[in-house]
């Protein structure tokens, strides 16, 4: 399956984004994507909102996953996107939707770590989420998604490896600052190799955000990617075969042991 990721800079309002949303899917299909990935804050961009957040939350999250139906089943790709879901108070979820190439709803994800870290608490103005991690199936092959901060917690990615992912997306808009895009690759990296699947990412490039959106096989190798380009888009021939290749001379899935009781652990691949 051809997968693409997205990356542009989200403005504070909903309409530009789905239109930039649009072309960059368009450009995918013509690359032959089967999916599309887009950067957290796809609908906008919190610091860029006019007015109150809960208000901009409550009159456009139906309109921004109303719209991503309809992009992907223009275009006849799937599509996962990031944008901030009414969760009946104040706060809203940090929320990625995935839908597939006729338009249907798979699955919502509700950021389950936010970035209280570095200065910063998202928990001030996001509700996070309290369920479990969500695999869709798309193009045959079952995909992982993750938001962001998500990417520092290893057990996120393993529970979703151990329960058969494929593919991970991470959805991203990840904070400029020392050493941050040193962060990203070698977390991108590590999640790719210590669960031998692909990883696919996708960050918003903006003044305050690293970009660098790449897509990395189970050996961690990137296969293509963009640096801190306002706008662009890759696109990667994501096979199972490489995985099978890969897992054949490094089974770490298989052979991982539980800490403590060290009883053997059979995933489901």
């Amino acid at each position: 399956m051809k997968v693409s990721v997205g990356q542009f800079n989200p403005t504070g309002d909903v309409s530009e984004n789905l239109r930039v949303m649009r072309s960059l899917a368009e450009e995918a299909k013509a690359g032959g994507a089967e999916l599309v990935l887009f950067p957290e804050e796809s609908m906008f961009t919190v610091g860029k909102v006019e007015g109150k957040l809960a208000d901009a939350v409550q009159t456009g999250w139906s309109i921004f996953v109303q719209q991503v139906s309809f992009i992907a089943a223009q275009t006849g790709i799937a599509v996962i996107a990031g944008g901030y879901e009414f969760s009946g108070e104040s706060r809203p979820y940090n929320t990625l939707v995935a839908v597939d190439e006729t338009g249907r709803i798979l699955a919502t994800y509700r950021k389950l770590h936010l970035y209280d870290a570095f200065s910063y608490r998202e928990s001030a103005h996001i509700k996070p989420g309290d369920g479990e991690p969500v695999l869709v199936e798309i193009g045959g092959l079952k995909v992982g998604m993750m938001t962001c901060y998500d990417l520092r917690f290893p057990e996120m990615a393993r529970a979703l490896a151990v329960e058969g992912a494929d593919l991970i997306c991470v959805a991203a808009a990840w904070f400029k600052g020392d050493h941050k895009v040193d962060h990203w690759e070698t977390l991108l990296k590590a999640r790719a190799i210590e669960n031998t699947c692909w990883v696919a990412a996708a960050g918003t490039s903006s003044e305050h955000t690293v970009g660098h959106s790449v897509v990395l096989d189970p050996m961690g190798v990137p296969h293509d990617y963009l640096n801190d380009e306002d706008r662009g888009i890759v696109t990667v021939d994501v096979t199972r075969r490489r995985i099978d290749e890969v897992r054949e001379f490094l089974p770490v899935l298989k052979n991982r042991r539980l800490a403590g009781s060290m009883n053997v652990v059979e995933p489901q691949l």
